[in-house]
């Protein structure tokens, strides 16, 4: 088919729309990189943009040194696998029994459940909750409470209600039940989705800091971006530095920021690679119907 005049040039427009999203995009990164691989003096001196100036790594020697910053980061990586393997859990198990029109009280569940996204008590009563739990300042505070995602939920059961009920029905005729269904019709069918959702769970969890902020006195369970804000407000605040270790060294402030927001944001970027084919096609449901 020969694209008309007009065709092209609304595929130029739309090239030259992506490029741009793209270069806005990156154009940040590349300069915290370069900031984070550039000396001190030329931060200074306003002379880095996109390349460095004054080539070193001393920043990132230390923060690769620094306890405090390793196990941090390490504590993330197993906090968000953990998060996300239990999110995506209770997901499924919520979503999966809400596609059977025959339960009994399935609209009070769903309208129940969809309350809950729309209404919240608010931190005070959450804080006396955990309080009340015995949860305050213990690792299950950072994974109980954001565990499900009642939007993430109903992605999850749209997803299961495009699945062909007929493929259910030949399988209880075979004598299988509900969970031998789940198992070995709806996940295995359910791929797109399912990385979808966990790349946005997984994201979540590892931006995350607020709850830790709120709920975490334990300065061992700190995640990573907890950590980073404690680092971003030692450049005004000397006395949170000590407490992190970085203010015995000066002139390093600004190239340090710069090093640990791309320490902890590189570990992250790297996982959409990796899932890109399968969130392509979670990313887009339901704009397409046979």
């Amino acid at each position: 088919m020969i694209k008309t005049k007009r065709s092209r040039i609304s595929d130029y427009i739309i090239a030259f729309i992506c490029i741009l999203i793209i270069i806005v995009c990156l154009v940040p990164m590349l300069n915290i990189l370069a900031r984070s691989l550039s000396s001190s003096e030329a931060l200074i001196r306003n002379e880095v943009m996109l390349w460095p100036k004054g080539w070193n790594l001393n920043a990132y020697k230390l923060v690769l040194s620094d306890s405090k910053y390793t196990w941090s980061l390490g504590w993330t990586a197993i906090l968000t696998v953990i998060c996300t393997f239990v999110s995506m859990t209770l997901t499924t198990l919520c979503a999966y029994p809400l596609t059977y029109t025959k339960l009994k009280g399935r609209r009070f569940f769903n309208a129940l459940i969809l309350f809950t996204m729309y209404f919240s008590a608010g931190t005070i009563p959450h804080y006396l909750l955990y309080k009340d739990l015995g949860i305050l300042n213990h690792p299950l505070v950072l994974i109980i409470p954001n565990s499900i995602s009642v939007f993430y939920m109903i992605i999850m059961r749209s997803f299961f209600y495009s699945i062909p009920e007929s493929l259910r029905e030949s399988a209880e005729i075979d004598g299988a039940g509900p969970f031998r269904i789940l198992v070995s019709i709806y996940l295995p069918l359910s791929k797109p989705v399912i990385a979808t959702l966990s790349l946005f769970y997984a994201v979540g969890r590892w931006n995350g800091f607020s709850d830790a902020l709120m709920y975490m006195n334990n300065r061992t369970y700190h995640p990573i971006q907890l950590l980073l804000y404690n680092i971003l407000n030692s450049i005004t605040a000397i006395e949170v530095a000590t407490q992190e270790g970085f203010a015995s060294l000066p002139g390093l402030s600004d190239t340090l920021q710069a090093a640990t927001v791309m320490f902890a944001t590189v570990p992250i970027l790297l996982v959409y690679p990796w899932l890109q084919k399968y969130f392509i096609s979670g990313a887009t449901l339901g704009a397409l119907k046979d």
